[in-house]
């Protein structure tokens, strides 16, 4: 079963509707026990990141995360600012990350005449194919952005990159944690590739 953390941020019912149309047993929940009989995680998110860091701490849920994704090594999949959450720390505010990851996330630059946000579908490239989350993605894949803000991560992490006044990580990956910048539940057959991935569907 796959929960989907429900801390009263992100696109959940979309997130859970996509994972339902590939087949897989999914829950949106914040109950602890539903949490901890999970066998695959995802933390969603959106919006700004101290609001998500914020809401997701006061939910009492981060101690059981962690047990659960760092210690019994539960695969995680945080999408957009659920990504963002998973390293140190984001120009965007001041709180800390969950820090699970080594990185940081910074503001694209709109002086270099960028349009921020960067919003709409972007190809990516396939930087490390033998990831299990995007084994088998096709060569003309792309996906749906809505983001301000990009993780900067080194390079031995990064799973996709896209382009937007230079390179940026579009999917990251430690272990079984990874995180996507993009939404793949608004991302089609793209995202749903993705997804299938994660939730272990053929």
């Amino acid at each position: 079963m796959i929960a989907i953390v429900d801390y009263d941020i992100g696109n959940l019912g979309a997130v859970a509707n996509m994972l339902e149309r590939i087949g897989a047993d999914c829950m949106i929940t914040a109950e602890p026990s539903e949490i901890e009989r999970a066998d695959r995680i995802v933390l969603p998110g959106n919006g700004a990141f101290d609001a998500c860091v914020r809401a997701l701490r006061a939910t009492g849920l981060v101690p059981l995360l962690e047990r659960k994704v760092r210690q019994l090594g539960t695969p995680l999949l945080g999408i957009c600012v659920g990504a963002q959450m998973l390293g140190r720390s984001s120009e965007e505010g001041s709180e800390p990350g969950l820090g699970w990851i080594d990185f940081s996330v910074r503001r694209f630059d709109a002086t270099r005449g960028l349009r921020v946000p960067h919003m709409g579908w972007n190809d990516v490239r396939v930087d490390r194919p033998d990831h299990a989350l995007v084994r088998g993605l096709p060569g003309d894949a792309r996906f749906y952005f809505v983001h301000s803000y990009y993780i900067d991560a080194d390079p031995s992490v990064v799973l996709l990159s896209a382009d937007y006044g230079g390179r940026f990580a579009a999917a990251i990956a430690h272990g079984h944690i990874a995180g996507v910048q993009f939404h793949p539940e608004k991302s089609h057959r793209f995202g749903k590739h993705l997804l299938g991935n994660f939730a272990g569907r053929p």
